[in-house]
């Protein structure tokens, strides 16, 4: 069974078949007009013959144009002359006509790729969010839906998502052969010497700061014979060996130390992608880890503190959490918005990549909509609807054929008075 076009009249439809009304009572009223002259004018020679033949050409244009305009929705006079009711008899290959001009004029990669370019989405988007109260209302708006989202998610969902499929996931991927392949490509970019270099600032302030506890610990370990003073001044030049060894480090990029280390993260590297045995304990580390009942109360206990920390920073409107995200979108829309924004064009010109993706692979799909939602339409309710929305400018299509054809009835009955 056929879908009805809308759902029922609305205010809006009552006024519009008003008015539709008021214009088929116009040209009706039009044609009747010309009518009456035709009729009190007939077999009349001189002015009132010009006018005779303006009404007798006005009446052939109205009904040749009401007969079109009928025939869009409905068979004039109730016949079934062929090729009227166009919209009830032609619904569905008019909606796939329709599906195929969309398709190619609306749906195109250029059309949309233009379209995109010409509006400035991200510009407009860093004017509006520039404003802080546009800001607030974001960060107000993603609070909201922040905690709809954590209240909804349960300690049981929690578990069942590391159980089910988190765990298993991890459980099956080559855990070794991408440990080595990301080893290795942060040895080829030389990313690990980046943190070498921190580990190293971060130890050398440690020793400058605990040079007692370093002595300390040295002395500690000397025989209980040695004296003490010969003690501390082993400690002292131990810790100094230290140090300077540390700082030649830091100080050189290709220090033995550094080369050494480099050496070993790569034969390590390469163990973790080729030797079996190797794999095979990364594989039965894993598996007990993944197994191991602690870690899924370990789980549970940090998702509890991140869930209960989370809540209380976005329920608090006067929050640090809450006061950074509006600052955040507040600059983020700066930037966006200042003139020749390279973050804008770029944002700009992802989304046409995307948009352009979309419709180059999926414009048939999506324009396939347009003719679905057609074939479903119940026939006559979507050539009544049509006409409610459309009707009352098709009627000035017979206004301007009576009008037309008046005229082009004086001309005609000119021309043949001067001809004769």
């Amino acid at each position: 069974m056929a879908d009805p076009i809308s759902g029922p009249p609305g205010p809006a439809d009552a006024l519009r078949l008003t008015r539709l009304r008021r214009m088929k009572a116009l040209a009706t009223g039009l044609l009747l007009l010309a009518a009456v002259v035709y009729l009190l004018t007939l077999d009349t020679d001189g002015v009132l013959g010009f006018v005779n033949a303006g009404s007798e050409a006005a009446m052939v244009g109205a009904l040749a144009d009401w007969f079109a305009v009928t025939a869009l929705f409905r068979h004039p006079l109730g016949l079934p002359i062929p090729h009227t009711a166009l919209i009830r008899t032609r619904k569905d290959s008019i909606g796939a006509e329709l599906e195929e001009f969309v398709t190619q004029n609306f749906l195109a990669e250029p059309v949309v790729r233009d379209k995109l370019a010409r509006a400035q989405v991200s510009r407009r988007v860093g004017v509006w969010l520039s404003d802080p109260d546009h800001a607030a209302r974001v960060a107000a708006e993603a609070a909201v839906a922040g905690q709809a989202v954590l209240n909804r998610v349960r300690d049981d969902d929690v578990v069942f998502l590391m159980e089910n499929v988190l765990f298993p996931r991890a459980a099956a991927l080559p855990t070794a052969s991408i440990a080595g392949s990301l080893l290795d490509g942060l040895l080829d970019d030389g990313t690990h010497q980046e943190l070498l270099d921190v580990g190293l600032e971060q130890l050398a302030g440690w020793l400058e700061n605990n040079s007692d506890r370093v002595i300390e610990l040295v002395t500690d370990q000397a025989p209980i014979w040695s004296p003490q003073w010969l003690d501390r001044r082993v400690g002292r030049r131990i810790y100094r060996e230290i140090v300077d060894w540390v700082f030649e480090i830091r100080s050189d990029p290709r220090h033995r130390a550094r080369a050494a280390l480099d050496d070993l993260l790569r034969r390590f590297a390469q163990a973790l992608q080729e030797d079996e045995a190797v794999r095979a304990q990364v594989v039965s580390l894993t598996e007990r880890l993944l197994a191991n009942p602690e870690l899924r109360e370990a789980t549970l206990a940090i998702w509890g503190t991140v869930r209960r920390l989370l809540l209380e920073a976005v329920e608090d409107p006067t929050g640090e959490l809450r006061k950074r995200v509006e600052a955040g979108l507040v600059e983020f829309g700066d930037r966006l918005a200042e003139p020749g924004s390279e973050l804008a064009a770029r944002l700009d010109e992802f989304g046409q990549d995307a948009a352009g993706y979309v419709v180059r692979g999926f414009a048939g799909e999506i324009a396939t909509v347009i003719s679905d939602t057609v074939a479903r339409w119940d026939a006559e309710d979507a050539s009544r609807r049509i006409e409610l929305y459309v009707g009352r400018d098709l009627q000035f299509i017979r206004i301007n054929g009576t009008v037309v054809g008046a005229a082009a009835g004086v001309l005609i009955h000119t021309a043949t008075v001067l001809i004769t």
